[in-house]
C-alpha cells in the first residue's frame, strides 16, 4: 500500500515513464515552433501586406501609398513643397484648331482657379501656342475621338479627385453671359451636384425643353406648368409638358442635364465615370443616367439660369469622318449615337435586372 503524501508508478495522474515522455514532446514541440517562428520572421522581415491598400499596393505600407494624382504643373526646381497655385476646379473640352477663336473665348471665362484640358481631336496640340493661357493647360491629342473617350481615358476619378467640380464641355458653346467663378457659386448655394448652364432660347438650338433658360430665377431642375415656351418651340408645347412624362421627377422633365456642358461635383463623377462604356464613345443616352450617381436626383440635378450659354451646333466631328458614298459624315455619327444610345439603354437593363435577380428585390425598388 502506497504511504500518504508518495506516488507510485501508477498512481497520481501519470506514472514518472508518462511524464518524462510528455515532457520530452513538449520541449520537442516548443523547440520546433520557435525555429519555425524565427525562420518565419526572417523569410518576412522584409514584406508588408496591407489588403486595405489601393489595388495592388498591398506590399507597400501605407504612409507611402499615393492612390490619387492630379493634373497640377510642377516647377523642375525648388522645394516641392513650395510650388505654385493649387487649382480648385478642372475644366475640359474636346476641341479642334479651327474653332480656335471660340475655344479661346471660352478659356478666357475660367479664372486661375481651374486647371484647364484641352482634348484635341484634330491633332493638332501644338499650334495652340498663339494663346498665353496655352501654356498653363494640359494637351491630350488623339485623332478623331469624342470628349466622352478623352473621359474615361484620361479623367480617372482618382486622377481628378483634388477638383471640387469637373467641367466637360464641347467647343461650340457662346459664353457671353457666363462666368465660371459665379457658376461655381450658384451650384454650391444650390446643392447643385450634376449641373448644366441654361442654353439661351433665341439661339434656337436645343432638344430637351428643360434646359431651357428661364428670367425668374437663379436656378430650376424640373419642367414646370407654367413655364412659357419662346414662339419657335410653341410646336414641343403639348410634347414636353409635366403630364407627358411617365414620371414628372424623372428625364426628361426633371433630375436632367444635357451632355454638352455638364458640370459634375467630385463624388457624382465618381460614379459616372464607372457608367461610362468603353465603347460608347457618344455619350448619348448617359444624360438619361445621370441620375442614378446622386440621391435625390431630382434635387441635386439642376440647370443653372443666371449663368447661361449659347449652343451654336457646330457640327465639327462630321468633319473627322470618313466619307461615304450613302450617307453624309454627319448622319453616319448620328447613326453611331443613336446605336449607343439603344445599346447603353439595354446595357443598364440588364445590370439591373441581373441585380434585383441576385439580391431578390423587384426592379420597381431600383430608381
Amino acid at each position: 500500500m502506497t504511504k500518504p503524501g508518495n506516488f507510485s508508478r501508477r498512481s497520481g495522474l501519470f506514472g514518472s515513464s508518462e511524464n518524462t515522455t510528455l515532457i520530452v514532446f513538449a520541449s520537442i514541440g516548443m523547440t520546433v515552433g520557435y525555429i519555425l517562428a524565427i525562420s518565419n520572421h526572417a523569410i518576412n522581415t522584409t514584406e508588408v501586406y496591407v489588403s486595405t491598400n489601393s489595388r495592388g499596393a498591398g506590399r507597400l505600407p501605407p504612409g507611402i501609398v499615393v492612390s490619387e494624382s492630379d493634373f497640377y504643373l510642377r516647377r523642375l526646381w525648388g522645394d516641392p513643397e513650395e510650388d505654385l497655385l493649387v487649382e480648385k476646379y478642372l475644366a475640359t473640352f474636346a476641341v479642334g484648331y479651327d474653332q480656335k477663336a471660340n475655344v479661346d473665348a471660352i478659356v478666357k471665362k475660367f479664372s486661375e482657379n481651374f486647371t484647364i484640358v484641352l482634348f484635341h481631336y484634330d491633332g493638332r496640340a501644338s499650334e495652340w501656342e498663339e494663346f498665353e493661357w496655352s501654356k498653363r493647360a494640359i494637351h491630350v491629342s488623339a485623332r478623331k475621338q469624342t470628349k466622352w473617350w478623352y473621359a474615361k481615358r484620361f479623367l480617372h476619378p482618382d486622377i481628378v479627385a483634388p477638383y471640387e467640380y469637373i467641367f466637360i464641355w464641347d467647343e461650340d458653346l457662346g459664353v457671353e453671359h457666363f462666368d465660371a467663378e459665379e457658376y461655381i457659386k450658384l451650384v454650391k448655394k444650390h446643392g447643385l451636384e450634376i449641373s448644366q448652364p441654361a442654353l439661351d432660347p433665341q439661339g434656337r438650338v436645343f432638344t430637351w425643353p428643360i434646359t431651357l433658360r428661364r428670367d425668374n430665377g437663379e436656378v430650376h431642375k424640373r419642367v414646370l406648368e407654367d413655364f412659357i415656351f419662346p414662339p419657335m418651340f410653341l410646336p414641343y408645347r403639348e410634347i414636353w409638358k409635366p403630364e407627358g412624362c411617365a414620371d414628372p421627377l424623372l428625364p426628361p422633365c426633371a433630375a436632367f442635364v444635357e451632355i454638352m456642358a455638364p458640370v459634375f461635383s467630385r463624388a457624382a463623377w465618381r460614379c459616372v465615370w464607372h457608367m461610362i462604356q468603353n465603347d460608347l464613345v457618344h455619350g448619348w443616352g448617359l444624360d438619361f443616367a445621370f441620375r442614378k450617381c446622386v440621391e435625390p436626383a431630382h434635387e441635386k440635378i439642376g440647370v443653372v439660369d443666371a449663368q447661361w450659354i449659347v449652343h451654336q451646333a457646330v457640327p465639327s466631328l462630321g468633319n473627322q469622318v470618313e466619307p461615304d458614298e450613302d450617307k453624309a459624315p454627319l448622319e453616319r455619327v448620328r447613326e453611331r449615337s443613336r446605336k449607343e444610345w439603344d445599346l447603353l439603354e439595354k446595357r443598364l437593363a440588364h445590370a439591373e435586372k441581373m441585380y434585383c435577380w441576385r439580391k431578390r428585390i423587384a426592379p420597381q425598388f431600383l430608381v
